[in-house]
């Protein structure tokens, strides 16, 4: 233990420092705090210099950039859904998790934003580190890997600790490693498809881990999944899962007709209308006009909120207007946020937990997003800017917010919070949607 007494008075400026190393090793040299500041503070502003959005939002864009970059493990190019574990979904609750690793699916959303905003050395770290990571080897894909691409990440609880506000269990490590999720197919391929797409460097070996991957999904799209929310009750046919492999088809196609790789086109094509198909058929309730979460399900999900962006059925399709306004309508909190799915009424135990949640602020993004396709611009306006006001004093986000506590709750800063808002800021500029 270290302990150290000094004064700070109004206007004083006073450098502290610390450092470590091993026993074994000799002390490192003594640092110099304000050449480290100035280094620090110049790196970050030659690095936001390269950033190309300068619309209305450019300071909340910037800011959840510089998350995102942060969130970037340097050697490796691994991102981190958060640094942090157990900060609870439901204070006092039981929803804690670790989140100190990489999900394929969080790093492919951020690579996206990375990219879209012109940081192409980003998109082209995690890449490779997606290449090591998987190794060849789809047929054992994981849905998340340590920083350096770690396959083990069991999970345990430490149940000597209370728990932020005695939000119990402690958990590190993190089962849901070793779940189905379709759906990761789809967003790793429209990473590299958007990289492809944005000049990036060609990668032959990338190209391969594509079409190695859409065999893997010939093969498996028609099972039931964990699904985006890793539920732990019994796998379903969720809907979204299903509209994510036709993404990765949808792409996988693009790639072959561009020329850029060879595969089977006319069989691939065959298959992305089987699988939209089947969404359509078995997906939709035509009763009251919406998608649900799951094929046989009543229920409805935030994540088909994503039909629209991922091009599955264009926003003035009456399909897309249907499910937009039922979540709207059936999954907005009272100051219009979005919960995932629900906990309570006919499938409360589809992700197999106690207790409630918050309004995840992702879903509420995709709102936005969405009211702005379907030209509600002044609607995504207001709900966008509300949700940056959300923002604690240094401009980050949690996963979510407790409408009843009126304060951020899950593990923070959450790089699937940060993304959405570049995401939707970037579309809100793009359709005249400010009023400055």
């Amino acid at each position: 233990t270290t302990y150290s007494d000094f004064t700070v008075a109004p206007g004083d400026r006073i450098a502290f420092t610390i450092s470590w190393q091993p026993s074994h090793h000799e002390p490192p040299g003594l640092p110099d705090p304000e050449g480290s500041l100035e280094a620090t503070e110049a790196f970050w502003r030659e690095w936001v210099e390269q950033c190309t959005y300068h619309g209305p939002y450019r300071e909340a864009v910037v800011r959840s950039l510089i998350v995102l970059k942060a969130l970037t493990y340097a050697p490796t190019g691994g991102i981190v859904a958060a640094p942090t574990t157990s900060l609870p979904e439901d204070i006092g609750g039981s929803r804690n998790w670790d989140y100190r690793y990489t999900w394929l699916r969080d790093a492919a959303i951020t690579l996206s934003s990375l990219l879209r905003t012109g940081y192409r050395e980003e998109a082209r770290a995690w890449r490779e580190w997606l290449l090591r990571a998987v190794a060849g080897d789809p047929e054992n894909l994981q849905i998340m890997y340590g920083i350096a691409g770690e396959r083990e990440l069991g999970e345990a609880e430490l149940d000597w600790l209370p728990g932020y506000e005695n939000s119990a269990p402690v958990r590190v490590g993190n089962g849901a490693a070793g779940q189905l999720q379709l759906d990761v197919y789809g967003e790793v391929i429209e990473a590299l498809h958007l990289a492809h797409m944005t000049g990036l460097t060609r990668n032959d070996y990338a190209m391969g881990l594509q079409l190695k991957l859409i065999e893997y999904l010939e093969k498996h799209w028609t099972e039931p999944d964990e699904g985006i929310w890793e539920v732990r009750g019994p796998r379903r046919h969720f809907v979204h899962s299903k509209v994510m492999a036709w993404v990765a088809v949808d792409r996988t196609i693009k790639l072959i007709e561009s020329g850029d790789a060879e595969g089977p086109v006319e069989r691939l094509r065959e298959l992305r209308d089987e699988i939209h198909r089947d969404v359509c058929e078995r997906g939709y309730d035509e009763e009251r006009n919406t998608f649900t979460q799951s094929y046989g399900s009543k229920e409805l999900d935030a994540s088909l909120l994503l039909i629209p962006q991922m091009g599955f059925l264009p926003p003035d399709d009456k399909r897309v207007i249907g499910t937009i306004e039922a979540i709207q309508r059936e999954l907005s909190t009272e100051d219009g946020f979005v919960l995932r799915y629900p906990t309570h009424g006919e499938d409360a135990g589809v992700d197999g937990l106690e207790g409630d949640e918050g309004a995840f602020l992702a879903c509420s993004f995709w709102l936005a997003d969405d009211l702005a396709m379907i030209g509600r611009v002044d609607e995504a306006r207001q709900l966008f800017e509300r949700l940056l006001s959300l923002r604690n004093d240094l401009g980050l986000l949690a996963e979510e917010w407790d409408p009843r506590l009126q304060r951020q709750v899950g593990n923070f800063p959450q790089a699937f919070s940060h993304v959405p808002l570049i995401d939707t800021a970037l579309r809100l500029t793009a359709s005249g949607a400010y009023v400055g």
